[in-house]
This record gives C-alpha cells, structure tokens and sequence, in this order.
C-alpha cells in the first residue's frame, strides 16, 4: 500500500521532508502532489523512474527537492523555507511513464497524504 508520511506542523521559514514508500516503487514515475483547504489537488514536483529527470511547479523550484532512493522503497520531497501558503495535505501518486507525469488522470495509485501546517 501507497505511503505517505513526514508531514507535520511547523512554523514559517522551517524544513519538512516527507516520504511516500511502496515495494517496487521503482518502475514507477512518482509525483508529489498537494490539496489545500477548498482548492484542487496541484502537482508539486515529479520524479521519472531512475530520478535522471524531474520537474516542479514554480512554487516549489529552489524550495523543494524530489529524490528517490529505489533500494528503500521511497521517494522523498524535501521543503524548505516554508511558507503558510504551502499549507496542505500532500500526497504522493504513481504513474506508469514519466509521459503521463502531467496528467493526474494517468496516475494508477495514490498515497493517502500527510498534512503540512505552514503557521506564521
């Protein structure tokens, strides 16, 4: 089963990392998703199957980092510096191809997320 976990609550300008681990994760591209009060679910940052590729919504470029360690079964995203507006449950989602990471749609399994409380 699909976790994710790491998530907590922390004050403006602090760090989280969270994970989202599965057996065999590996042959799947991984995206980091999140879902604030009353809004969509966005994409946060996407990682392919060997981690040689990855992408992140503007948001997130230079505060946060996706990574994978395939021998542990997990894909990590590291979120520093933030803000009451990364406020969220986040959660983790696997994709087949890193051709469907766009596409929330394509995404054949989903995490059951972990709440990020950004307070200023």
């Amino acid at each position: 089963q699909l976790q994710a976990s790491g998530g907590g609550s922390v004050q403006a300008g602090d760090s989280l990392k969270l994970s989202c681990s599965v057996s065999g994760i590996g042959a799947y591209t991984v995206g980091w998703f999140r879902q604030a009060p009353g809004k969509g679910r966005k994409r946060v940052a996407v990682i392919d199957e060997t981690g040689a590729l990855s992408d992140y919504q503007d948001f997130a470029e230079g505060r946060f980092t996706i990574s994978r360690d395939n021998s542990k079964n997990t894909v990590y995203l590291q979120m520093n510096s933030l803000k009451p507006e990364d406020t969220a449950i986040y959660y983790c989602g696997l994709a087949r191809s890193w051709r469907y990471s766009e596409v929330q749609e394509k995404y054949v399994d989903w995490g059951q997320g972990t709440l990020v409380t950004v307070s200023s």
